[in-house]
């Protein structure tokens, strides 16, 4: 499909039912009737960014926390326990906190416990990527947050991450340090919507073409409530994300559509079956927060509080089957 039949697809002229339906039987079709489930575990909520609409900003009075080793096992110890072998390392851009070492380590514990570990952390180099591969990587998130330079600038104010460029080229160069999956997105509510989706089909398209030998995820989480009160400029209906949803599968069949505990569980429930399929369950979003909740301040809030064993009920009863488990080393 091209850009333009995407684009097309975006118009609220385009019924949704029928578009949803196809996007239904696409995703049936590459994927089969599976979900797969993962757990973010946050390592430090410590950022030297200013970055206007996120919890972590360093101008916020939070509490702040970076986990050590002890920590950090027990909080592995309490995913795994859940039943996740998926595991998505997050950490607050802070290299004083969260140096190379510290990620280093962090991933090697997980690599333990897990078949699958990826990072969303602070954008490295192809040596940095290179060394978190060899600790036990292959998975790195890297969402733009917006792709409208103006709107980047905006809410980028100071700090490292105000680098569009540095953030931007960080996929190629995870892929070509040899990582096995990439994944971005767009922090919806920054910036128009429709533009936005181009922006990231482009970006996905791309990715493509230059990663070939990595597979590809995308994410479209919604701005949620967070420390700083930030109120999104451009807000998104939910109908909007369900038509996005499905026509970025129809875009782009083979991509994995990742779905957060940012949206509600009637949300997250009608997109299990309009072509999401990864998602987080159970999630907490500050550090320490499976062992030892609230002793720091979450990254933002979420809205589905279902536990692991009740989305994968839940998920059971939509006639899905979900996956804990669909990656091991040992494949390559």
């Amino acid at each position: 499909m091209s850009l333009e039949r995407f684009r097309t697809h975006l118009d609220p002229s385009t019924p949704l039912g029928p578009l949803v339906a196809e996007a239904r039987s696409l995703t049936v079709r590459r994927f089969g009737l599976t979900m797969q489930l993962f757990a973010p575990l946050y390592l430090s909520n410590a950022c030297v960014n200013t970055c206007t609409y996120c919890g972590f900003s360093r101008p916020n009075a939070i509490a702040r926390r970076t986990l050590n080793e002890a920590e950090l096992a027990r909080e592995m110890d309490h995913v795994a326990a859940e039943g996740f072998r998926h595991i998505l390392l997050v950490s607050g851009e802070d290299p004083r906190e969260t140096s190379l070492a510290y990620l280093e380590s962090a991933v090697r514990l997980a690599h333990g416990r897990f078949a699958s570990v990826s990072i969303e952390v602070a954008p490295l180099d192809e040596t940095g990527y290179r060394r978190m591969l060899k600790a036990g990587a292959e998975g790195v998130v890297v969402y733009q947050e917006a792709y409208d330079r103006r709107a980047y600038a905006a809410v980028h104010t100071s700090g490292p991450k105000k680098d569009y460029d540095a953030r931007l080229k960080a996929p190629e160069i995870a892929a070509r340090a040899g990582m096995r999956r990439l994944g971005i997105g767009a922090l919806l509510g920054l910036a128009p919507w429709r533009e936005e989706a181009m922006a990231l089909a482009t970006h996905a398209l791309r990715l493509q073409k230059t990663a070939w030998q990595s597979t590809l995820t995308l994410s479209l989480p919604r701005l949620r409530p967070a420390a700083g009160g930030y109120v999104p400029e451009h807000p998104v209906s939910d109908e909007d994300l369900v038509r996005l949803v499905a026509a970025l599968r129809l875009l782009l069949p083979d991509a994995g559509i990742v779905l957060s505990t940012r949206e509600a569980a009637p949300l997250r429930d009608r997109l299990a079956l309009a072509g999401v399929t990864m998602m987080s369950a159970g999630s907490r979003t500050e550090p320490g927060g499976y062992e030892e909740p609230q002793k720091a301040e979450g990254q933002f809030e979420i809205s589905d509080d279902r536990s692991p064993a009740e989305v994968a009920a839940r998920l059971r009863t939509l006639g899905l089957d979900p996956v804990w488990k669909d990656w091991d080393a040992a494949l390559v």
